[in-house]
């Protein structure tokens, strides 16, 4: 299975493990939109995103991950729109060989996503 990689207002899926021979762990990062910004009480993140310099930089990131740190497979799926407080904006998972690999590089696709990809919020303030 090829790197997926997803960028949709689409709502994220709690999907079921399927290991392919050789794989023998996967960790997964849940991103979830807290009920507060700046002190204040939000409803939500609105979240945008330029998608073809996004997709591209999401693609070349997991061309990358590959490259520096051997094989894997990856999903990562990255909400736009209005996310309500409370409901998960990001998932990551990664699977490999060893449990030390999948959690090292699920942190680094997260530190990664956060400063390169051209992803966007706007909390949407309660009223």
């Amino acid at each position: 299975m090829p790197p997926v990689v997803i960028l949709s207002e689409e709502p994220i899926q709690i999907a079921q493990t399927v290991f392919k021979a050789g794989e023998g762990a996967e960790a997964q990062f849940f991103g979830v939109v807290r009920g507060m910004e700046d002190d204040k009480i939000i409803s939500g993140i609105d979240y945008s995103a330029y998608l073809p310099m996004a997709e591209k930089t999401l693609h070349d990131l997991v061309a990358r991950g590959q490259r520096e740190h051997g094989p894997h497979r990856v999903f990562i799926q990255h909400r736009l729109g209005f996310v309500a407080a409370e409901q998960p904006s990001i998932v990551i998972r990664v699977r490999t060989k060893h449990s030390a690999a999948s959690f090292e590089l699920c942190h680094w696709y997260l530190k990664e996503i956060k400063t390169r990809v051209p992803i966007w919020k706007k909390p949407v303030f309660a009223v």
